[in-house]
């Protein structure tokens, strides 16, 4: 008796599988989707938003960190920052030299602009922080001793031995001593601002306050703007860091001066465009009133004007007209005819309105 046997089904291969299928075109989509999916990594991540902040020192950003700060103005925007700040580095060398009696050399290292939050939380602490006044422009500014020159210059006053590193003690707060000094020192750097500021306008830089928390350090908004400059002051193997930090906020007044290409660009003089300025100014016409008479009657009675009614002026014959240009009095004079002409004629030298009036245009 022959015994029944089950055909054995083989699996199909995937070219077997039918592609009108619904379920083909699902399994395709799934693999499709699996093979695309991709999970970034932290550098990737990092890449994209502009907050890799290994290097400090970046000056362009990119991602959205460079979306945020697009609202920050380039102090290259205001050339004569630079020519300032170099003038105030020539200034401080020689006039730290003379306060600490060594051989100091001041460099610029440099000049970026940054928001004034983003500035207090990237302050190494310890630190003494000297809020200053700027008197002509109304508002303060942040000078930043980093712990490093606090030191150096105790040790330097102090009489220190050279060639040694300054002592460095962490975990306390200054003394009254360090305090001091670095008061002096500030007093300092801010003279020497303030004649670094001189061509351009005056501004007198005086200390308000001396503090070691940031917190009570904020002269402004964390969102606001600055100028920061980072100066370096070497005395031979000591030294350390001053940070200067200016607001946009106090620099707007003089914002104009700062915009110049050159020192004394805004006050200088063309002698073409004035010789060409004058000739235009000869030959320019102008329209002149003769005024006989003005007087105030109520608008009831304008309205009731008609045609061929009398309006009595209080001239006579030999009073006196007023020539105006505008709403300038120019001076007065007499009318009377030459030839078929009704004319004037000036009796009276150029009145004081319309002097002042020719001075504010020139």
């Amino acid at each position: 008796m022959a015994e029944d046997t089950d055909d054995i089904v083989e699996p199909q291969d995937a070219e077997d599988i039918n592609p009108d299928s619904p379920d083909a075109w699902a399994a395709a989509a799934a693999a499709e989707a699996a093979s695309a999916e991709r999970i970034l990594n932290q550098d990737e991540i990092d890449s994209l938003l502009g907050f890799d902040l290994s290097d400090d020192e970046i000056a362009e950003r990119t991602g959205i960190r460079a979306i945020i700060n697009s609202a920050l103005v380039s102090y290259e925007r205001l050339p004569m920052l630079e020519i300032v700040f170099d003038r105030l580095v020539r200034l401080m060398t020689t006039s730290l030299r003379n306060f600490t009696s060594d051989n100091v050399e001041v460099s610029l290292d440099n000049i970026s602009s940054i928001r004034f939050g983003d500035y207090l939380n990237s302050i190494p602490l310890p630190a003494i922080l000297s809020v200053f006044r700027a008197e002509e422009l109304n508002n303060y500014g942040l000078l930043t001793v980093d712990s490093n020159l606090i030191y150096s210059i105790v040790d330097v006053l102090l009489g220190g031995r050279r060639g040694t590193a300054a002592m460095r003690i962490e975990g306390r707060p200054y003394t009254t001593i360090e305090r001091v000094l670095v008061q002096r020192m500030v007093e300092v750097v801010l003279a020497d601002a303030k004649e670094a500021f001189e061509p351009l306008t005056p501004v007198h830089f005086t200390l308000d306050r001396l503090e070691t928390n940031p917190r009570f350090a904020a002269i402004a908004r964390p969102a606001n703007a600055a100028i920061l400059v980072k100066l370096r002051i070497d005395m031979e193997d000591r030294g350390g860091r001053i940070e200067l930090l200016l607001p946009y906020a106090t620099l707007e007044p003089i914002r104009k001066m700062l915009l110049q290409q050159f020192m004394g660009e805004k006050f200088g003089r063309d002698n073409i465009w004035e010789s060409h300025l004058a000739t235009e100014l000869w030959t320019t016409s102008t329209e002149v009133r003769a005024v006989l008479d003005e007087q105030q009657i109520s608008l009831k009675k304008v309205l009731d004007l008609k045609v061929g009614d009398t309006l009595m002026l209080n001239a006579t014959p030999d009073s006196l007209i007023e020539l105006r240009a505008g709403t300038i009095p120019l001076t007065r004079g007499r009318m009377g005819r030459r030839n078929a002409h009704i004319a004037v004629r000036v009796e009276a030298p150029l009145s004081p309105a319309a002097r002042q009036a020719v001075q504010r245009m020139s």
